[in-house]
């Protein structure tokens, strides 16, 4: 890697001199009181920011490479409630949190089970990445995995968890498309699949040798 790329502070060259707990609730907030060292030498002054706390998340992108084909899943999402062209009910990879002692994979298999009622064993690395780095901690994981969208298809999710969860099995070129109409309009979702555009000839080979 460039030199150019390397970070040019660490953990160490910020401190944190206060925490305060602002919400605790479905969501967490913490105000931060802190200072960092600045580029041009030195220390900033003391300031505050605002950060939201979330468990670490996962996401499978499920490719079937026979019928070039991926699988989403629809559900409410209170975020979009103000979205004027699909309304809140977002078009989505399978998707979980981190709240146990599970590994990132044994979640993103488990999502895989609740949320599609498929069961699959192999993935492969897509990208980790913050969500939203200026106010948010939240940490994600991408993964993409083969099944076979000719036996998918269903409503699923916990209820206990208010889950109700559609999934949807579309041509490759049609997730594509509905990124380009904005159908398709979180990140993680057009991450993934514009990853599996990258790789697709890759992706295809591993996952109809099982070689993942």
């Amino acid at each position: 890697m460039s030199n150019e790329l390397e970070p040019r502070f660490k953990r160490s060259d910020v401190e944190v001199i206060a925490r305060q707990s602002c919400y605790q609730g479905f969501l967490q907030i913490e105000k931060l009181t802190l200072k960092c060292r600045r580029y041009e030498g030195g220390w900033s002054g003391v300031f505050h920011r605002e950060l939201m706390l979330r468990l670490r998340g996962v996401g499978v992108l499920l490719y079937d490479p026979l019928l070039d084909s991926v699988l989403l899943v629809e559900q409410f999402r209170a975020g979009c409630l103000d979205d004027a062209h699909n309304g809140p009910w977002a078009l989505e990879l399978v998707a979980g949190m981190l709240d146990s002692d599970e590994s990132v994979e044994q979640v993103a298999i488990r999502e895989v089970d609740e949320e599609a009622g498929i069961t699959i064993s192999e993935l492969i690395p897509v990208c980790e990445y913050y969500n939203s780095p200026g106010g948010s901690n939240e940490h994600l994981s991408i993964y993409c995995a083969g099944f076979d969208a000719s036996k998918g298809g269903g409503i699923f999710g916990l209820a206990e968890e208010h889950e109700d969860i559609r999934t949807v099995i579309v041509p490759r070129s049609a997730a594509l498309a509905a990124i380009v109409s904005g159908r398709i309009n979180n990140a993680m979702s057009i991450i993934a699949l514009q990853w599996l555009e990258l790789n697709l000839q890759r992706i295809r080979s591993e996952l109809q040798t099982g070689k993942s």
